[in-house]
């Protein structure tokens, strides 16, 4: 893969060389509405008819406008060397000369992911993921079974809201690296095992939960630019900045008073209203049919299965319940690695810095890992 990224480097240098070249003030000049250059690898490059185009989505490739998107491109693309057949046509021109300075910090960054690379520590352990899966379809299976078998009192009724919980919140961490490309060998083969554990064993989007978490790893902690910063319009996580736009009347609610309302309207409400309303309206806006098809095969699995024995509202019930304990699973997870580090406007801090002032781990062991998913790592993911 780095021997791909080298070539491509070249050839892009080579074709560089027949264009004009740029300042970055004038790049910079190009990063309105309506037009917008990005850089990578001292290439020039119009993405303007791009961005609707983009898989991506056109945030994405904003957030980056008028900057060097160098490390972002090589940490979101598997196979360098057939997205470079898409940036071919979207070639500018190249950075001028007296510009191409390599800072030493983004140079060992380089050197140190071609190294871990090298080592063989990127690559996925199959057997891993297959017991992952494993485990997880046992745990769906096993809380069907306890109401099946056990009947439908109030402690079998308990315990498959657990199982039912703990299968749930672990297929979220599963889809989480299926999502990231990160564990088969091609994109393709990872897309399709994203739509079964989101889509199938989950019963949500892959294209939603792809649009929101590249916008999250892009712009890490970043005002308007990261989503997960700004949950739902309810929220705005950080020290400062709550405060600051609160007092000002920015926003959608008086976020200085957020510590009031957030143990009502974070967790209770985040998975089991907001995220459902949100993949509804972004499946309808963005026709992502296929997802929705995905989709429908968990709520019809689940509702036959378990309105057989509950009834249809004990099913519905017995569904929200799981989601409302998973919500406060999922955002003790998410934010704990997160909310602790610098929460901002965006600095366009280079892209080592950018991942780990926003980023911090949680102490390892075996427990902690499969509680977060291995989030707990969070430093090393970003």
């Amino acid at each position: 893969m780095e021997k791909q990224r080298d070539e491509n480097e070249t050839s892009n240098e080579t074709s560089c060389d027949l264009k004009p070249s740029y300042t970055w003030d004038e790049i910079k000049a190009h990063s309105t509405k309506n037009e917008q250059w990005i850089v990578i690898n001292n290439c020039v490059y119009d993405v303007t008819r791009w961005l609707r185009k983009h898989p991506g989505g056109a945030k994405i490739l904003s957030h980056f406008a008028g900057q060097d998107a160098s490390d972002a491109w090589a940490a979101f693309h598997i196979d360098h060397d057939y997205c470079n057949k898409f940036l071919t046509p979207l070639f500018k021109g190249t950075l001028a000369k007296d510009e191409q300075e390599e800072k030493e910090m983004n140079r060992d960054f380089r050197e140190l992911r071609k190294k871990v690379k090298e080592m063989g520590l990127m690559k996925a352990n199959p057997w891993f993921f297959l017991g992952y899966l494993v485990h997880v379809i046992l745990l769906d299976v096993a809380a069907f079974c306890t109401l099946w078998y056990f009947g439908t009192g109030w402690i079998p009724w308990l315990t498959t809201v657990a199982l039912l919980t703990v299968s749930q919140i672990q297929t979220g961490w599963m889809q989480h690296d299926y999502g990231h490309h990160s564990v088969l060998p091609t994109a393709w083969l990872n897309r399709v095992g994203h739509w079964l554990t989101i889509g199938v064993i989950k019963g949500a989007s892959a294209h939603w939960w792809n649009f929101r978490h590249s916008q999250h790893h892009a712009k890490p902690n970043c005002l308007r630019m990261d989503p997960d910063i700004s949950v739902g319009y309810l929220f705005l996580m950080g020290d400062h900045l709550p405060v600051q736009l609160g007092r000002k009347k920015k926003g959608y609610m008086p976020y200085q008073q957020q510590h009031n309302y957030f143990w009502l309207l974070g967790p209770p409400v985040l998975l089991p209203i907001y995220f459902h309303l949100e993949v509804i309206y972004f499946i309808i806006k963005r026709r992502a049919w296929v997802d929705f098809a995905w989709m429908l095969c968990f709520y019809v699995r689940f509702f036959y299965m378990y309105s057989r024995l509950l009834g249809a509202w004990g099913a519905f019930t017995l569904y929200m319940l799981e989601r409302f304990i998973e919500s406060h699973w999922f955002l003790f997870v998410t934010q704990s690695n997160h909310v602790p580090m610098e929460i901002d406007k965006d600095h366009q801090h280079d892209w080592p810095i950018a991942q780990t002032i926003s980023t911090c781990n949680i102490a390892g062991s075996p427990f902690n890992d499969w509680f977060t998913g291995h989030l707990n790592y969070q430093v090393e993911h970003q």
